[in-house]
């Protein structure tokens, strides 16, 4: 800790007025002393961090810090301010600032003391110290752990940082990442063991226990400085809590034990925490890091409340919609079989993750493909590369180049749908394996069907590599060397030799199919599509019908049959919101005012393609908005088909029509399903009483102001 802050390195009069120009007095200190390289560039990736989320914390206390590549090594600044700096805390503007700059690529150890320095925060005598330390080497000498008093009179709060103290429970630099897991269980029996029972008790003649998760954006101080709020908290309340820190440099688990015992689970945090499934079935609080730092004692009693209650997650489930959990798509699922889920759910998850990702690079090479054509022609696909010729001039050249890049955009398809796949079911290391395993896919013509069983092989080859018991001088090269290499040739022998050319063929069966679809046939197809693309409103069978349809355009020529698919699907996914929308403008009064506000922005939802506008509408009325919304996306499904309309573009609603083949029926064909389900909604709520909350319209459709005003109805969402 002594080369990471010096006298040079504090200021006890620090008189600048805004968090930035504070930055950029500490900020000069640390340029001076060659700490950093870059002074712009530096205070840029400190405003970025600061953007995230403000670093003010209850107390006076502000922690501005990032990890930046002008970081020649990890440097501690601190300044003193006697008017105070706002650096949005609750509580009021911060007279201790703390600079922490990290490198990029700090290394653990630095990081373990900069964690333990978080820590040392939460200790109020340490912060009453600094307040009253009169000379900056003293102050130095206090941050770094060296008490400036005689040796015969200790000075309080001047507890070493990144040295054990024995005693003292989390303020060790063993707090920080990397640590045995005996070592998070013994902080956690620190916070709070040895009391009993009372109120907070999950058994007899035991105190209640909570096992928690903190992670931050830069997992350098808020992380640990919940942590450390939280022990503290469940020591006053008596309450055990274990706290699992997902630093900058990793973490390590929990033991699955000591969550099997907790009583509940508090997840304090701003990024996704990792494997959260682990604490799946238990009463659960879910919030951001700085509820951590700032009101630890109400997460404990708001677990415990639900633990009273017998309020738990799901099994499986993420949580309860917390600060940053994001959706389930891109966090862990399912992996080695330990939630209680289904393998028909976590199969879908794990499709789903895939195809989440997938999407955007459908859209933006469709997009760029369908603009290439509309603006270079049909033939523009059988242009050079624009390396080799391109004229600035020329709109041909233009469009070659769309559509070169969107070619290339499609190019990753594949292997981001294996890959991802991959990720949902192992996390990171399945990344690897499964972008390689896609790439196989395309190399032998297996298509998407060649990248769904790479994913789920990949993910399970992953899985069945971490469960072999490994020496502990070898882990730290697993993640980095031998889970890439090892699952990445077994996957390529099973692509290669194994299941790839069987698979190729029935993707070829699959292509031959769809190519030789007319008539009748083609138009039942076009109905079920258009059923599946409205039943459940951009859910798991809404993009199984549109990643059908995206697998046959994600070719550099695809057939009509599978341009006609595209279209079919994406004239069936506007129906439900413009439907909604028509609805609420020639019936108002079977809706609420909020449903007739939604109904103003589903015009501009439905037209764009996006299915997820008549949600508010199907999630307060299922029974008659989905039925309907299916039938409408039925008639124009099966009518877009019949039409021969066609779609070499993935998305756009009506605002790619002119590159749409017979646009004035494919237009016809949207209408008609629209018409359809208008009508059977305005039929379906015509049959029960008028809303509460809807309000007779008069002239022009504004409200009649002699009509009853009912009661005001939740907004519908």
């Amino acid at each position: 800790m002594s080369d990471m802050i010096s006298a040079d390195l504090v200021d006890l009069d620090l008189s600048a007025e805004t968090k930035e120009a504070a930055a950029r007095a500490l900020a000069e200190r640390m340029v001076a002393r060659g700490r950093v390289t870059d002074l712009e560039g530096f205070l840029a990736d400190v405003a970025a961090r600061e953007a995230q989320m403000p670093t003010g914390l209850d107390g006076g206390i502000g922690i501005p810090h990032c990890r930046s590549e002008h970081v020649t090594e990890p440097t501690l600044a601190f300044g003193r301010s006697a008017a105070g700096i706002d650096f949005g805390a609750a509580d009021g503007p911060a007279d201790l600032v703390f600079l922490i700059a990290a490198p990029a690529g700090a290394d653990d150890a630095h990081l373990t003391i900069l964690s333990a320095l978080a820590r040392q925060l939460m200790n109020a005598e340490f912060t009453a110290a600094l307040r009253s330390v009169g000379d900056a080497a003293d102050a130095a000498a206090l941050i770094r752990g060296e008490d400036p008093a005689p040796a015969d009179e200790p000075r309080a709060g001047a507890e070493p940082v990144g040295e054990s103290t024995g005693g003292t429970v989390g303020v060790a630099a063993g707090g920080g990442p990397g640590e045995e897991s005996g070592e998070e269980e013994s902080r956690g029996e620190g916070a709070g063991g040895g009391e009993s029972g009372g109120e907070g008790s999950g058994e007899s003649g035991r105190p209640f226990r909570i096992v928690a998760v903190t992670s931050c954006p830069t997992g350098i101080a808020h992380t640990y400085m919940a942590a450390e709020s939280l022990e503290n908290a469940g020591r006053e309340a008596g309450v055990e809590v274990v706290v699992e820190t997902q630093g900058s440099a990793g973490f390590t688990r929990l033991d699955p034990a000591v969550i099997a015992a907790a009583d509940g689970v508090i997840l304090a945090h701003d990024v996704a925490v990792r494997e959260k499934d682990r604490f799946a079935g238990k009463p659960t609080v879910d919030t951001g890091v700085k509820a951590a730092v700032n009101r630890p004692g109400e997460l404990i009693g708001e677990v415990r409340s639900k633990a009273a209650r017998g309020e738990v997650t799901a099994a499986g489930g993420a949580g309860a919609g917390g600060a940053a959990g994001g959706d389930g798509a891109t966090t862990q699922v399912g992996r080695g079989g330990e939630s209680g889920e289904g393998y028909g759910t976590r199969l879908r998850t794990w499709l789903m993750s895939g195809v989440s990702y997938m999407v955007p690079f459908v859209a933006a090479g469709g997009l760029l493909i369908a603009l290439g054509f509309a603006i270079g022609g049909y033939e523009i696909n059988k242009a050079p590369s624009v390396m080799d010729h391109f004229v600035w001039t020329q709109a041909d050249s233009w469009a070659a180049l769309l559509y070169q890049i969107g070619g290339v955009s499609f190019a990753f398809l594949v292997p981001v749908l294996a890959g991802y796949i991959a990720y949902g079911m192992a996390d990171r290391p399945g990344l690897v394996p499964g972008f390689v395993g896609g790439s196989i896919a395309l190399t032998i013509d297996a298509g998407f069907l060649g990248g769904l069983a790479a994913g789920l092989i990949s993910g399970a080859v992953v899985l069945a590599i971490q469960r072999v018991r490994i020496p502990a001088a070898l882990r730290g090269i697993m993640p980095v060397v031998v889970i890439p290499l090892i699952s990445s040739a077994v996957v390529g022998f099973l692509m290669f030799v194994v299941i790839g050319k069987p698979i190729a063929s029935a993707q070829e069966a699959m292509t031959d199919w769809l190519n030789g679809l007319s008539g009748a046939n083609a138009v039942l197809l076009g109905a079920l599509l258009g059923l599946m693309m409205c039943f459940d409103l951009g859910g798991p069978v809404n993009k199984v019908a549109y990643t059908f349809a995206t697998a046959g355009i994600a070719v550099s020529d695809p057939s009509d049959s599978a341009m006609k698919i595209m279209a079919a699907v994406m004239a069936a996914g506007m129906v439900p919101p413009l439907a909604m929308a028509l609805a609420t403008t020639v019936r108002a009064r079977l809706f609420n005012a909020a449903e007739r506000e939604n109904g103003k922005a589903a015009w501009v939802l439905g037209a764009s393609f996006i299915s997820e506008g008549a949600i508010p509408f199907a999630a307060a009325d299922p029974l008659r908005v989905i039925p309907s919304s299916m039938v409408g996306g039925a008639v124009t499904g099966a009518l877009s088909m019949a039409f021969g309309a066609t779609l070499r573009a993935p998305h756009g609603g009506v605002f790619v029509v002119p590159l749409i083949g017979n646009p004035l029926l494919y237009l016809v064909a949207v209408a008609a399903g629209v018409c359809v389900t208008t009508a059977l909604v305005i039929v379906l709520k015509g049959l029960r009483r008028p809303v509460p909350g809807a309000t007779a319209q008069g002239p022009g459709g504004g409200t009649d102001p002699s009509a009853p005003s009912g009661a005001k109805q939740p907004v519908a969402a």
